[in-house]
């Protein structure tokens, strides 16, 4: 496998940093669709019409398919951008599950999942009441080449035929040979090798149709032409303030994933947490149809929502694939010893680590690199166990044989910032714990780019530093792969395999999984392949990330799926 860019991974790696802020530090055992007290948003059954409010503290910048992540930006893209599959929005572990969209069906694969073919739904329509047809997917995936519109996923790029070289439209008329249109209502695909997890990939907002003819380049994001049941009708501040209405050319009869009760939403960002927290709570006036797709409730927030229980009510938990974890880079002495990794992985204390992420109602400890949901194909194991508080003894016992009889001394780089989960507070915790093993931990704390530039390159890379990954999409391939596949490892640029594993067994098994088209089948090999590699001690994991968001008390009908962990705005209604 060909290394993704890497401006667009590091892009993916800062997005699920922040996401897992100290006040949403890890997966919990609530039902994820629900309030505290089991209910699902107000009573009474939802109903068409009103305004739904969003309060967001990051800007909805790049407002184009091609710049965006599947994610990007919360939910609000998918209410204007139809991709041609999208993530079932249901609660829980059901919205893990890709379905059709702008297509008919998950795609239809050849025998060895290199060419991938789909068909539109009829009776597809722009806001302006125009058919879309597969020569506007075909041209919206092109232009996310583009130089001028970089910033969005680089799996197209790397899977596709000739993807590597290619520069966008604007450079090359010819467009992509490896994406084929015979009819207007038929794409295929055609890939470098066997991707059997196309239909994941196709939920990105690059598969979003473009038409040609109404393309502005840069300017596209302040008046992208809806394929969604709303359209942009106002962008200021690129993002700060967007609103959105009913996009009357848009049918429930070819989506039955949205249901857009709200006939406006009203998108502010840009605003700092507490007042976000503080205006849901409060919900004056508009505030009470109002949501938050990017804002946690920190862990004295939540305790103050905790003891009120009409407040409580109006809380909705929900998980994200996404892990937390130590790094070891075996280039570095002592960590070249596979004794004093596995050392340092028994003497951590989860508990102590939980509690300095915010808590056990935020935060649960992992043992897994994979998150412990089904989809990405979690396999229990502990290869290290350590108990609840770490177990210093067999740690030291390990020292001992690695050579270190009297103990070391380490040095652990973390984020400064403490809205991060590899912040001061959980290297202090690691630090105490460690050094009941006899393991003297020196914290180094850089400074948010600092640290990103210092770890993701293979140059300055640490021996022991704080880490954590995030998933472009519920399984297993976008997850590990980026982390343990030894053809990813990037020399000059943004690196993500700290370890700098290069295991032509791992990655065989990568490539084979890879070939499947039964995604449950693909699971249990990762799980599998997630195990024989944690044996190695390569990284330790910490904790996996839960949301706790407050929604408005005259929110209704709140589903939260295991795919985004947020409230999914599409299914809200205010009435």
């Amino acid at each position: 496998m060909r290394q993704p860019s890497v401006i667009s991974r590091r892009v993916a790696a800062a997005a699920a940093v922040l996401v897992v802020a100290a006040g949403a530090a890890a997966c919990g055992p609530e039902d994820s669709s629900k309030g505290s007290d089991g209910s699902s948003g107000a009573a009474g059954a939802p109903k068409k019409g009103g305004t739904l409010t969003v309060l967001n503290s990051a800007p909805q910048e790049d407002f184009d398919p091609a710049r965006l992540y599947t994610s990007g930006g919360g939910n609000v893209p998918s209410l204007v951008f139809r991709t041609l599959t999208t993530r079932n929005r249901e609660d829980g572990a059901a919205g893990s599950k890709v379905v059709p969209d702008l297509a008919t069906d998950l795609g239809r694969p050849s025998k060895n999942a290199t060419v991938w073919t789909y068909t539109l739904k009829d009776g597809l329509k722009y806001e302006d009441g125009s058919a879309i047809t597969s020569a506007d997917i075909k041209y919206g995936i092109e232009r996310s080449f583009a130089a001028e519109l970089s910033g969005g996923a680089p799996y197209l790029r790397d899977w596709l035929i000739g993807g590597a070289g290619y520069q966008g439209p604007y450079k090359d008329k010819k467009g992509l040979d490896s994406i084929e249109t015979p009819d207007a209502k038929t794409i295929v695909f055609h890939l470098n090798k066997p991707e059997g997890e196309f239909p994941f990939l196709a939920t990105q907002t690059q598969t979003t149709p473009v038409p040609k003819a109404k393309d502005t380049g840069t300017k596209y994001e302040e008046h992208p032409l809806s394929s969604g049941p709303y359209k942009v009708v106002k962008n200021e501040g690129d993002g700060e303030r967007l609103t959105l209405e009913r996009n009357t050319h848009w049918s429930s009869a070819t989506d039955e994933e949205r249901k857009a009760y709200p006939d406006r939403i009203d998108v502010r960002s840009g605003l700092d947490s507490a007042v976000i927290n503080q205006r849901l709570s409060s919900s004056q006036g508009a505030d009470a149809a109002a949501v938050t797709t990017d804002t946690n409730l920190g862990p004295a927030e939540l305790a103050k929502v905790s003891g009120d229980k009409k407040l409580a009510a109006r809380v909705g938990t929900g998980h994200f694939g996404y892990t937390n974890y130590i790094a070891f880079n075996p280039k570095v002495k002592p960590f070249d010893n596979p004794k004093v990794r596995k050392a340092i992985s028994y003497a951590v204390d989860r508990s102590s680590v939980v509690n300095a992420a915010g808590g056990s109602s935020l935060a649960e400890p992992a043992t897994t690199f994979l998150p412990d949901q089904a989809s990405f194909g979690y396999t229990p194991y502990d290869a290290f166990p350590a108990g609840k508080t770490g177990n210093a003894a067999k740690a030291k016992e390990l020292l001992k044989e690695a050579g270190y009889p009297k103990g070391l001394t380490v040095t652990l780089t973390h984020n400064n910032d403490k809205n991060f989960a590899t912040s001061p507070e959980i290297a202090t915790a690691l630090q105490e714990a460690l050094k009941k093993a006899g393991i003297t931990v020196k914290l180094r704390g850089l400074e948010d780019n600092a640290y990103s530039d210092t770890i993701y390159n293979v140059k300055s890379e640490p021996g022991f530093f704080l880490g954590g990954w995030g998933a472009d999409w519920p399984s297993g391939g976008p997850f590990f792969a980026p982390i343990f596949d030894g053809r990813q490892i990037v020399k000059a640029g943004y690196n993500f395999n700290a370890s700098q594993l290069n295991d032509s067994a791992v990655n065989k098994e990568i490539d084979e999984i890879n070939k499947l088209t039964d995604l449950s089948a693909a699971a249990k090999r990762w799980g599998a392949l997630d195990k024989k590699v944690g044996e190695q001690a390569l990284t330790v994991p910490l904790f996996h990330p839960v949301y706790k968001r407050l929604y408005g008390e005259s929110v209704k009908n709140v589903v939260i799926s295991d795919w985004t962990g947020v409230l999914d705005i599409s299914q809200v209604a205010v009435k």
